[in-house]
């Protein structure tokens, strides 16, 4: 199975300007991933002081949506 943090990593070192968001957002999308493995990836990858609880809430709904789309 592909590699969230993998494939994470791989964006984010060929767009060194993009934010932990922007490449995490490109990194799921159209991926299929599950909400669990986007909460723990996302919790573990993107700084947690760059959002609050409640926007995080929202990101990872967001991020989900993202994930499914093709």
């Amino acid at each position: 199975m592909r590699s969230l943090k993998r494939i994470f990593n791989k964006i984010r070192m060929e767009n060194p300007f993009w934010s932990d968001y922007t490449c995490f957002a490109e990194a799921v999308h159209g991926k299929g991933f599950s909400r669990k493995t986007i909460i723990r990836s996302f919790n573990s990858l993107v700084d947690k002081e760059d959002y609050t609880r409640s926007e995080k809430k929202e990101i990872i709904e967001h991020l989900v949506g993202l994930s499914k789309s093709g």
